[in-house]
């Protein structure tokens, strides 16, 4: 069925072209079911509903950085991880992010930490909430850049505007005193207005160890811990068990004895531990 060109552009003019779409099968609809014009109007008025609604999904989604589309029902449950489910399965009704608590995820690299950390994420979106994941170096990265141009306060915002930031890789190198400073400022300002969620190689009882300035770290780590809810993950990696065959045994006992390609006595680098 053809739409009149002064309906287009009237619908154009109130930003409801996306009517146009599925217009014609809903006229043809109401013509065959006979629909009144009250039921008419509902009918495809719920359809531009229905569009917003997922349009605004997709732009948070793609706003939020996640490295890949990560949900709970994708999650490999097959994995040999050890986890605390019950609890788990709750924060994805996520009254957390309502009530303003956080999250901590640590454990051994490839036990599904970030992938956990984004699903949480994702659902977030799904549900309305503005979300932002990002890497601890880009996240203290981005704002040490902002003191060079003045910007700080204004980069800062970014980082505290979202009800739900997920942190990852927290720990895996020392923070400078000024990397200190701006954490403990990031977890001060949203201390009880919003919702965090750290993940971590290292366990939260070795987080302090982390700060070059230790009244900051411990001053930001009590507000966060005392909202958090925590989850120690353990088990075998994901990541060596999908390995080719032959290379994931190698490099999983370099990571267990922390030693570096072709070396007897080197450590492996933090920038290992990429969850």
């Amino acid at each position: 069925m053809l739409i009149q060109t002064e309906l287009k552009a009237t619908l154009k003019r109130l930003r409801l072209s996306g009517m146009l779409a599925t217009l014609p099968d809903r006229l043809a609809f109401a013509r065959k079911d006979k629909l009144d014009y009250t039921d008419f109007l509902q009918l495809v008025l719920s359809d531009e509903v229905e569009r917003r609604d997922h349009k605004h999904i997709e732009t948070r989604l793609q706003d939020a950085g996640f490295d890949e589309e990560c949900t709970l029902e994708r999650f490999d449950w097959s994995a040999q991880i050890r986890i605390d489910k019950a609890r788990l399965m709750d924060l994805f009704g996520l009254h957390f992010i309502e009530r303003h608590e956080n999250i901590a995820f640590s454990g051994p690299v490839g036990v599904g930490k970030t992938y956990l950390a984004q699903a949480l994420g994702h659902a977030a979106c799904r549900a309305g909430y503005r979300v932002l994941f990002i890497r601890t170096d880009a996240l203290l990265k981005a704002l040490a850049r902002s003191r060079a141009d003045n910007s700080f306060d204004r980069e800062l915002r970014r980082f505290i505007a979202p009800d739900l930031i997920a942190i990852d890789d927290f720990g895996l190198r020392k923070l400078s005193g000024q990397a200190s400073s701006d954490f403990y400022d990031l977890v001060v300002e949203r201390h009880t207005r919003a919702s965090t969620i750290i993940t971590s190689n290292r366990a939260v009882d070795e987080w302090m160890a982390v700060f070059d300035e230790p009244l900051l770290g411990q001053s930001a780590l009590d507000r966060f811990c005392h909202r958090a809810h925590q989850f120690v993950i353990d088990g075998e990696s994901y990541r060596k068990r999908t390995a080719p065959s032959g290379k994931s045994e190698k490099l999983g006992t370099r990571l267990a004895t922390g030693k570096a390609p072709g070396s007897s006595s080197a450590t492996v680098d933090t920038d290992v531990g990429g969850e």
